[in-house]
């Protein structure tokens, strides 16, 4: 089996390679391959003789870089087959060089990795960084917001064109303001060196770049991260812990019940309103009970923000078999069947009635729409919507029998049933209860407050009303806010 030597060009000049790599390629024997001719050190190569073949040209046909790679490894395990060959690529052989990584991967041939110089001490040189306070060293054509963390110094090599260039500005604006310095280096310690630094926004139009650019973004100041996860997590941690609130402090699971409730509700109201700005504001009451909900966990030993976000993502990828796994399903009631085909083998406890899953905290009206689901699930339901109606009138005239009888408890109980059919009413009728109810209550609002209005164009408080005069009112915001509501 022959063998593929690789060797590292270094990042600058010819004094710049390293002495064994310089006379390995000015004795060597065996043909030279190169990823590309575009580096400074060539030239003065070639001058001494050196001969070396290039795949720029692979470059030209394909749109994917990983199909370059993949097809200039390819042509080099041919060579190989019949002898050894030396294959030379820019800087280190081991830094960001997917070729090297692909040949390494290789059961066909030998490879032998004989060094090189990185083109890094050059450029942490240059721009006077020390990698130990915390260094990303990340491709730029592949990046992606999520890889990058801000308050490390980051370092962002290929940047070798101003589409590229452009593409990582845009990644990092979505974090960082447009005018967040950021340093543009090229040919680091070479005798083309050039650094600039520029704002953001100016990156892919203040400077020429090409394939010897990389782009430096010192670290953020966290203060101007308060977008990202970790800052809420740091922010509630600090609220709870020592010198923090003593609100926040005191809270448990069960003081803070009432306000998940409220806020998920404020929240509805802002959906209903179409009210964007709202919904951000409210969602975010609602992510901060989430956090000090697992602060409080987290606190007392139990469980994290963390346990909460790998339980829902897990469970997100389990029953979502059609998207990560190879179940097909052809519209959404196939994926609601699924879902409770998996979650019912998910439940680990045993339930003694298939209504026991249904929250007890639920409000009525929803708690009543859902227990009537699930008994509807094994036949026990209507199959007559008329039979529904009837049972609606029987339910009124036994809370009228109990009214006419004076019993206070009996027509609390009966005055129960009939609200639970007429739940059961409007389930037959495809009728959502609890937003029926709402559209009523939003109604009268809107009728109320225009009465309140009317009065105070009076002059006068609706207290003062007499019980006709309110009717009038009533009719008259009824018939101006007709078609509204």
């Amino acid at each position: 089996m022959n063998t593929v030597t690789i060797l590292g060009l270094g990042a600058g000049e010819l004094d710049q390679l390293p002495l064994g790599v310089y006379r390995q390629l000015i004795n060597a024997n065996e043909p030279i391959f190169i990823r590309t001719l575009d580096h400074p050190v060539i030239k003065e190569l070639k001058a001494e003789g050196v001969d070396f073949t290039g795949f720029d040209f692979v470059y030209q046909r394909h749109d994917q870089f990983s199909q370059v790679y993949e097809e200039i490894v390819e042509q080099l395990v041919d060579t190989a087959k019949e002898k050894d060959i030396i294959y030379v690529v820019p800087g280190h052989p081991m830094l960001a060089e997917q070729t090297v990584q692909l040949l390494l991967k290789e059961t066909r041939v030998n490879v032998s990795i004989q060094g090189g110089q990185s083109y890094l001490d050059n450029v942490f040189t240059a721009i006077g960084v020390d990698p130990i306070e915390g260094l990303q060293f990340l491709d730029a054509t592949a990046l992606t917001r999520s890889q990058l963390q801000l308050q490390n110094h980051i370092l962002l090599c290929q940047v070798y064109d101003q589409m590229i260039a452009s593409e990582v500005k845009l990644t990092l604006m979505e974090d960082l303001s447009p005018e967040y310095p950021v340093t543009i280096v090229t040919a680091a310690g070479s005798s083309e060196e050039r650094i600039i630094t520029v704002s953001l926004e100016e990156l892919d139009r203040a400077v020429e770049v090409n394939n010897l650019t990389s782009v430096y973004i010192p670290p953020v100041e966290k203060d101007e991260l308060n977008h990202q996860f970790f800052r809420l997590r740091e922010v509630i941690r600090k609220l709870r812990g020592p010198g923090g609130c003593p609100w926040d402090q005191k809270q448990t699971h069960s003081s803070l019940r009432r306000h998940l409730i409220e806020e998920a509700y404020e929240f509805i109201d802002a959906v209903n309103q179409l009210d964007d700005d709202h919904m951000v504001e409210e969602l975010g009451d609602v992510l901060l009970q989430v956090m000090l909900h697992s602060q409080i966990g987290e606190d007392e030993g139990f469980f994290t923000i963390d346990d909460v976000i790998v339980s829902i993502t897990e469970k997100m990828i389990r029953r979502h078999p059609h998207v990560f796994g190879n179940v097909h399903v052809d519209n959404a009631d196939e994926v609601v069947t699924n879902w409770d085909q998996i979650k019912k083998q998910e439940k680990k406890q045993v339930l003694e009635s298939m209504l026991d899953d249904i929250p007890m905290s639920f409000p009525a009206l929803l708690q009543a729409e859902e227990l009537q689901k699930k008994a509807a699930k094994v036949g026990f339901d209507w199959d007559d919507v008329k039979l529904v109606e009837a049972k609606v009138q029987e339910e009124w005239n036994e809370f009228i029998e109990a009214k006419e009888a004076n019993n206070v408890d009996e027509m609390e109980k009966e005055f129960g049933d009939w609200l639970f059919a007429i739940a059961n009413l409007a389930r037959h009728h495809k009728i959502n209860g609890e937003t029926a109810l709402n559209r009523t209550n939003q109604k009268f609002r809107t009728r109320f407050s225009a009465m309140e209005k009317s009065a105070s164009e009076e002059k006068r408080s609706l207290e003062n009303y007499t019980l006709d005069e309110l009717e009038v009112l009533w009719i008259a915001a009824k018939v101006k806010h007709k078609g509204e509501e």
